[in-house]
């Protein structure tokens, strides 16, 4: 059992890095493993859901685009218009072009030459069979063109298979019921820097759309690639990259389908830094699975999603973008760095050194920090820990620095599941945590944190739990709204630990999904500052929505929010 003599220190209005080796007061304590996938948090309260929007994303009638996309930085949905109608995902075949790809031939807009079937006039072709060349499309900038594949398989061992060299749009729609290939070699003939990269390249806008399946390998750098906007609407995409699996230079805008990239290094990003009005990753609707060497889901400057759901089985940084905005949607991130990370590293951006919960500003004397630390030091040792919130802190860090960049985390909704071996949540600016349910599993081998922010880390209403190997902690900014209650000390797999108002209403229910787990950190509109909470632990199965304190748990002991 845990020793009831609690500790109940203030908390600090500074960031506080906290060392927690409290062990020996809950030894004994035993809590319960779980998923590393799934959601394991509980409020006994739906009202930490804000209200967001999972409609889908904008199409190119929405209105005007906002000239910068700062306006986000606090979690506004986006305001963009797009190429995308609703009209590209409606295609008529029946008065389509057919191109045999067997057995091509020229005719009306068609042409075949040295290996490659070149559309040099606007309109819809249906192509079917097999080819071993390049299909390029080349017409005005003005025109459109709705590529229909049919059971295609088209491969080019010396360049990019689909080559779309000039048109306003193309369309890439996958008939029902067919599955199409799309391949390239592991060599170009052609390398310059404006030389196509990827088994799709385009310079101009494009669409995936249709109900079928598209299959595609870059075996010499990216699988899709468009220098222009990339709208997915639909269908099942496979791409497999030797390098980044899919990218869009202005903005890559989800709004529904099955995709499952596997890259060797990021998975699907947006590549615009020079204007701000672009660089932006959306994500409203559908199915994403990344799996990557390097960033999973990232974005030079917006990344929003709203609905469907995202799961970064792989890794090296799950989420990456100047703004993250998590609307709605179910998020699962497995990472071996940052889970979510909001960094801007330009030279032109805002900075501040001063933050109600930064630790830079921490005072020698204050419980629970130990002012700056050293370039490079992200911990140390303390006799802070036990149940409760307060007690002295161990030294800060943070990377080396803790200028407070123009960088932002919101969630305002969803389901958010984090599995990092770095930190779990990091922003090099802000965090705000408004809504919807957040849990972070680790990291488990010290050195990082849970939730880290270099400017302030709001609690204001999600349900949030975070697990890790307790030898840092930072505490939320004094002005979040929601308390928090920390535990801390050895924590066995195989049990559930519930957290448990004056009433005894459960507000919280966490299972473990680490033996290696030291601290837990749960939060919620139901948690208020303040207030007294009862935690226990228990070997039986709970449910996650349980509100009632399980048959047989053991009272590990009490502690005040903070």
């Amino acid at each position: 059992m845990m020793n009831a003599n609690i500790p109940n220190t203030p908390q600090p209005t500074k960031k506080s890095w906290q060392v927690a080796t409290g062990a020996a007061l809950i030894a004994s304590l035993a809590l319960a493993g779980c998923s590393a996938t799934g959601t394991n948090l509980a409020a006994s309260t739906s009202g930490a859901n804000a209200t967001s929007s999972s409609s889908a994303a904008a199409s190119s009638d929405s209105g005007a685009s906002s000239s910068s996309l700062s306006y986000t930085k606090s979690g506004q949905k986006l305001d963009v218009k797009t190429h995308y109608s609703a009209k590209d995902s409606q295609v008529d075949a029946s008065n389509a072009t057919a191109v045999n790809l067997s057995s091509p031939s020229a005719t009306t807009g068609v042409s075949v030459e040295n290996g490659v079937i070149t559309i040099n006039a606007a309109g819809t072709y249906k192509l079917s069979g097999e080819y071993s060349g390049q299909i390029k499309v080349e017409v005005t900038k003005n025109d459109k063109v709705t590529l229909i594949l049919d059971n295609a398989t088209i491969s080019n061992s010396s360049g990019a298979a689909i080559n779309i060299v000039q048109a306003d749009e193309v369309v890439l729609y996958t008939a029902s019921g067919t599955t199409n290939t799309i391949s390239d070699g592991s060599s170009y003939s052609a390398t310059g820097e404006n030389d196509p990269d990827a088994a799709i390249y385009s310079k101009a806008d494009l669409t995936l759309a249709g109900e079928g399946n598209l299959k595609v390998t870059g075996s010499y750098q990216e699988g899709i690639h468009t220098k222009d906007g990339l709208v997915i609407a639909g269908g099942t995409v496979d791409v497999t990259a030797k390098n980044t699996g899919i990218k869009g230079k202005d903005y890559v805008d989800i709004l529904g389908g099955t995709i499952n990239v596997t890259a060797q290094q990021d998975g699907i990003k947006s590549t615009n830094s020079t204007e701000d009005n672009r660089g932006w990753t959306r994500m409203s609707g559908g199915t994403v699975t990344i799996s990557a060497g390097d960033d999973g889901f990232k974005a030079e400057h917006t990344l929003e999603i709203s609905g469907g759901t995202l799961n970064v089985t792989k890794s090296n940084e799950g989420i990456e973008a100047q703004y993250i905005n998590i609307l709605d949607g179910t998020v699962n991130v497995t990472s071996s760095d940052d889970g979510i990370n909001a960094s801007y590293t330009e030279s032109s951006s805002s900075t501040t050194s001063t933050s109600s919960s930064q630790n830079s500003q921490g005072s020698a004397n204050a419980p629970g920090g130990m002012g700056q630390p050293p370039a490079g030091s992200r911990g140390g040792n303390s006799n802070g820990g036990g149940m409760g919130n307060g007690g002295p802190g161990g030294m800060g860090g943070g990377h080396g620095t803790f200028a407070v960049v123009d960088a932002a985390v919101n969630i305002l909704g969803g389901t958010v599941t984090v599995n990092a071996n770095g930190d779990g949540i990091d922003s090099n600016g802000v965090a705000t945590l408004s809504g919807g349910t957040v849990t972070v599993n680790g990291p488990f081998t010290g050195g990082n944190t849970s939730l880290d922010t270099n400017g302030d880390l709001l609690l204001n209403g999600s349900t949030v739990v975070v697990a890790n190997a307790g030898d840092m902690f930072e505490a939320p900014a004094s002005t979040s709204t929601s308390g928090y209650v920390k535990v801390t000390g050895s924590f066995k797999q195989g049990s559930t630990v519930q957290v448990a108002d004056s009433s005894g209403k459960v507000v919280a229910n966490y299972k473990v999904s680490s033996s290696s787990a030291k601290l837990v950190m749960v939060s919620s509109s139901a948690i208020t500052k303040g207030q007294s909470y009862t935690v226990y632990s228990t070997t039986s199965s709970v449910d996650a929505n349980a509100t009632s304190v399980a048959s047989g748990a053991i009272k590990v002991g009490t502690v005040t929010a903070s």
